[in-house]
């Protein structure tokens, strides 16, 4: 009796971690867009970067220097160059399209690490998995609808992020054979700041002190949701918790009505829904195979 309490307790914790880590992500995205109508988006990148690895360096110090070595200082950085163009075409396309389109066809992700590992790692595809993904991507075109006139630059953004976030995830599961995840988790914020630097020269401005807090307060948005994010895979069933991962689509619709007076189609939900659903549905199926 008391295993199943328990059981049940951690998988309520972990719902609610997934559900404000969620929210705490999208809310990092409102506060981007406000902040982009001053500084380009590149340079709040770095500013999201730059400061996560500062709140990382008690860890460091704490860990010692020991935490830095790793066999694959390359792969570290291709990492590195793939999730910092995730994140700098992420945050183009959050100035451009609604939160709740950008939200929707993030979910793509999830379809593209499967279609490379099946190319690159060579891992079967059965026919649900088939299924699964040609179910994905026509939620995609719902969307996108191509012809109407939506498909515009932030789509294309959109799709390069997911696109080079993907490739960046396949690389983690690549590093992660022979890396902890604290070497992992430095390398990727040194190499995102160094990378994202270098393209936030050329639109250079210095910050207010107003602006400098918000994008503190951004940086911890971003750093807490992902921890609670991914604590909520830790302990609860991924089964069970992936499906308020959808959350993120709820949030970001109402963060868009009430901030940017956005007005999410139906489409967004019919193909945010089709996208989120075929993706759950492979991730159950290779836990079940697994």
């Amino acid at each position: 009796m008391n295993s199943k309490v328990t059981i049940i307790s951690t998988n309520l914790r972990g719902i609610l971690y997934m559900l404000l880590g969620t929210f705490f992500l999208i809310a990092m995205t409102v506060i981007v867009r406000n902040l982009s109508s001053d500084l380009h988006p590149f340079e709040i990148a770095f500013f999201r970067n730059i400061i996560g690895l500062i709140m990382l360096l008690p860890i460091l110090l704490k860990r010692g220097f020991v935490s830095l070595k790793t066999n694959n200082i390359g792969g570290m950085a291709l990492r590195g160059i793939f999730h910092a163009g995730g994140m700098l075409f992420y945050f183009l396309a959050l100035t451009l399209i609604p939160l709740a389109d950008l939200a929707s066809l993030s979910f793509t992700s999830p379809l593209l690490i499967t279609l490379l590992a099946v190319l690159i790692f060579h891992e079967k595809l059965g026919p649900r998995r088939i299924v699964g993904l040609i179910l994905g991507f026509i939620g995609a075109l719902i969307i996108l609808r191509p012809g109407s006139g939506i498909l515009g630059l932030g789509a294309v953004y959109a799709l390069i992020a997911v696109f080079s976030w993907s490739i960046a995830v396949i690389l983690i599961k690549y590093l992660s054979r022979d890396n902890s995840t604290v070497t992992m988790t430095i390398y990727a914020l040194f190499f995102l700041t160094l990378f994202t630097f270098i393209p936030a020269l050329y639109f250079w401005q210095w910050p207010t002190l107003e602006q400098f807090w918000w994008l503190i307060f951004l940086a911890g948005l971003g750093t807490i949701g992902q921890l609670l994010f991914t604590q909520s895979m830790k302990i609860a069933d991924v089964s069970l918790i992936m499906p308020f991962d959808f959350s993120r689509l709820i949030w970001a619709s109402l963060f868009g009505i009430f901030f940017f007076s956005e007005n999410p189609s139906v489409w967004t939900f019919v193909g945010g829904g089709l996208i989120f659903g075929s993706a759950t549905y492979i991730a159950y199926r290779e836990r079940l195979v697994k």
